[in-house]
């Protein structure tokens, strides 16, 4: 006699929020970058602005991170809330970077008002994946 079984336990709001918003970032980012002059020739890594060539080359890269976070969220896997509390915190820190650097920044003290901001979204989520893994135990 086999075991049924087990049902997936249920998505977490978290998951399904997650999902949702790599899936408009996506939504968002793919025609913006395809179609939109200015965005299109202009790609920030890690606080450095990219033009060009070199920007439309790597806009893909942007879309397969929000492709990857909408179908991990999704799909639930376990390690796509600390992933995506990383993210964050890069996001955070390119913030920072960019503000400093880029001729278009507004200056150190605005790159760390902006980064503590976007670490906000960071800590929620390691949070979350957290209690996610204490409720799972």
């Amino acid at each position: 006699m086999s075991e049924a079984a087990s049902p997936a336990p249920p998505r977490s709001a978290w998951h399904t929020g997650l999902a949702a918003f790599c899936l408009l970032a996506l939504v968002f980012t793919v025609p913006r970058d395809l179609f939109v002059a200015g965005p299109r020739d202009v790609e920030i890594w890690l606080g450095f602005e990219l033009h060009g060539a070199a920007a439309r080359w790597t806009a893909p890269v942007h879309w397969a991170i929000f492709a990857f976070g909408a179908w991990a969220a999704w799909t639930r896997k376990p390690w796509i809330l600390p992933l995506a509390a990383a993210y964050a915190f890069y996001v955070a820190l390119a913030h920072l970077v960019w503000s400093e650097a880029s001729p278009h920044g507004r200056g150190f003290a605005m790159g760390l008002l902006q980064a503590a901001l976007l670490s906000i979204p960071g800590w929620v989520l390691l949070r979350a994946g957290r209690r996610q893994r204490a409720a799972e135990a």
